[in-house]
């Protein structure tokens, strides 16, 4: 970047939807609706088109990945859009701007050329049906969709990079509601026809050859149509074009109408109009066009729910299954940490005394976060979300494992066995990266104390805390309804205290190499992504602290981290000796160590290392003490 780029613009200004007053609260509340509505219905496609077993063809692969399009570059537009309507001066910062404009075009480049891999598809199937899974198998499809995201990428970086190293002048408001190209390019002062040029001949390149695309397969789709005899085959040839076809003249349509204006009918207002269609409109449109047109849709989302009903509700009747294996199982029985009767009492004691603890101190600190007026900062918003998350998978394992010392037989249901996996989870997942965004929090009140309030707003640490619950809540439903809607043998013996996936799969009689490698797969990406991000925040922590010059600063310094890096060490401590382990020392006995180690351990030490190792916690235990003292002394 040239350097007086940087000093001259930090921010820009957008000048959003619209100036009225009056349209602010019914436009944020439309597009909100819009917005969720996008995002329950292309996350729906991606969830179903992965796991119902009739979806699994190239038609519905390439769904997928348009609604993973769709849902993209809405939500690369759509919350920061919602947020500005919110606050007073519709602020964007220069990095901000930059990564939206990328992610906003690799996101459309990649759908306009899925579009066209989808026309193709629906070519081969009603043109050549004989050779239809020869001709589209599954590497031929992975290559129609990773040669539009990596060219998507490449053009993305491109125009954004070449358009960030131009200078822009003092004005910095953008006639937009997001970062486009041509709004940017007007604030700039360096000579744009080169970039203006590049944008041009993409521009022209990716929307005539992927329009060509679609129109040629449509024209050789109707020849062949047209050639059919029978009236039933043409009708069947039709509808399974239809939802294509209307999604194609709907995206196409407004594309046409937004580029093809003359000058003297074009106004920044059309093109805002036109700009909330085909960011929001149809994200939220193509879902629901590819449900409501579509019965094979209809049909798996029929199913899903229904095996969803099932697997939650407690009053369910086996005859409405279809799979076989929930009539041969109604229950599991739980191994449970011993099989020795002299340690069954002595265990059941200590691990009593271990949860009450761990649920009097997680309840403790997010009471007192809540309460004490001192402790109403980020780092303390974060640890009463820990605290949640400690309190969640305790008590998701806790109680069950304390009922099943005193019972004769360790049973759980099967539903109750499904809800307890799938709470166990959402709140190990959330637990990852909310440690991350802690590690995160301190590094910025340590490298960027000035900046530390403006950084982490309020704003900024809900948005670090709700993303991980939804991304968690959204593993923990795959995960779980792919477990279950596999057939399960007669042997109904969990060799674990609690329902976990490892266990569960060895009792599977389908085939699990799919579920083992998305659970492979998620773990990874979960354990190394957040992994990293506490490491990488921690070496620039080190490295500040090492160019600090008082002695007494970098002890103030440490002594801010000392508590959540003590909870990292514990914690990651334990995930990686389980699941880094060599298969030759691997045995239940050690995972069942381990488990009753992060489940019910951890949650304990949490608060305690907070409350011993922070004065602030201290202070405000002693302070709460004092008024509930005080309370209690005048009734």
């Amino acid at each position: 970047m040239e350097k007086h780029n940087l000093t001259m613009l930090n921010e820009f200004i957008l000048m959003g939807i619209t100036d009225l007053p009056e349209l602010q609260d019914p436009l944020f509340g439309l597009f909100l609706i819009i917005y969720m509505m996008s995002v329950v219905g292309n996350l729906g496609i991606i969830i179903l088109t992965m796991i119902d077993s009739k979806l699994q063809t190239p038609m519905y692969f390439f769904l997928r990945h348009l609604a993973i399009t769709d849902l993209g570059y809405s939500t690369t537009v759509g919350p920061k859009m919602l947020v500005n309507f919110l606050v007073d001066e519709n602020t964007v910062s220069y990095y901000f701007c930059a990564t939206q404009l990328a992610f906003f075009i690799m996101f459309m480049i990649s759908e306009l050329y899925i579009l066209s891999a989808m026309s193709y598809d629906r070519y081969v199937a009603i043109c050549n049906p004989l050779l239809y899974t020869v001709i589209m198998s599954q590497r031929t499809c992975w290559v129609l969709v990773t040669i539009p995201y990596l060219y998507g990428t490449f053009v993305s970086l491109l125009v954004t990079m070449k358009i960030f190293n131009l200078s822009f002048c003092g004005y910095n408001v953008i006639r937009h509601f997001y970062c486009d190209c041509l709004p940017l390019l007007s604030l700039l002062c360096s000579n744009k026809h080169d970039i203006e040029l590049i944008i041009l001949i993409f521009a022209a390149f990716d929307c005539i050859s992927s329009f060509l695309i679609v129109v040629v397969c449509y024209l050789l789709v109707l020849a062949a149509i047209l050639r059919m005899n029978s009236a039933e085959g043409r009708h069947k040839a039709f509808s399974t074009c239809g939802s294509h076809l209307t999604v194609v003249v709907v995206f196409y349509g407004t594309l046409i109408f937004m580029y093809m204006q003359r000058k003297s009918s074009h106004s920044i207002n059309i093109d805002k109009v036109a700009s909330i269609f085909y960011t929001l409109v149809i994200p939220m449109l193509n879902p629901l066009i590819y449900s409501l047109r579509n019965k094979d849709v209809k049909f798996a989302l029929h199913r899903t729910w229904k095996k969803i009903c099932n697997i939650f509700s407690t009053v369910s009747s086996y005859t409405k299954m279809e799979k076989h294996n929930l009539t041969m199982l109604s229950e599991f029985i739980l191994i449970g940490i011993t099989d020795h009767s002299e340690l069954q009492a002595p265990l059941f004691g200590l691990l009593l005394i271990i949860y009450v603890i761990s649920v009097v101190g997680s309840l403790g600190m997010i009471i007192l976060t809540k309460i004490d007026f001192k402790l109403q900062t980020p780092m303390y918003f974060f640890l009463r979300h820990l605290a949640i998350t400690d309190l969640g998978y305790s008590t998701t394992v806790g109680p069950k494992m304390l009922v099943n010392f005193v019972v004769d037989e360790s049973k759980i249901s099967y539903y109750f066995c499904a809800v307890q996996l799938a709470f166990l989870l959402v709140f190990i997942i959330t637990e990852l990266f909310i440690l991350s965004a802690m590690s995160y929090d301190r590094y910025v009140a340590i490298c960027n104390p000035l900046l530390y309030t403006v950084i982490m707003a309020q704003r900024t640490c809900w948005v670090l805390v709700a993303i991980p619950y939804v991304y968690s809540t959204f593993v923990s439903l795959l995960i779980t309804i792919k477990i279950f809607n596999l057939s399960f043998c007669g042997y109904n013996v969990i060799r674990h205290f609690y329902c976990d996936s490892l266990p569960l799969l060895y009792l599977l009689c389908s085939n699990t190499n799919e579920i083992e490698l998305i659970i492979l797969i998620l773990a990874s990406f979960d354990l190394i992504s957040s992994l990293l991000t506490v490491l990488v925040s921690y070496l620039l922590i080190i490295v500040a602290i090492l160019r600090m010059k008082s002695a007494e600063s970098r002890h103030k310094a440490f002594s801010i981290c000392g508590s959540h890096l003590t909870v990292v060490v514990v914690f990651y401590g334990t995930l990686i000796f389980m699941y880094m382990q060599p298969k030759s020392s691997h045995s239940f006995d050690t995972d069942k160590v381990a488990s009753i180690f992060y489940t019910l351990v951890i949650p304990m030490l949490n608060p305690l290392i907070y409350s011993l190792r922070n004065k602030d916690v201290k202070y405000a235990l002693h302070r709460t003490w004092k008024k509930i003292c005080k309370i209690f002394s005048t009734v």
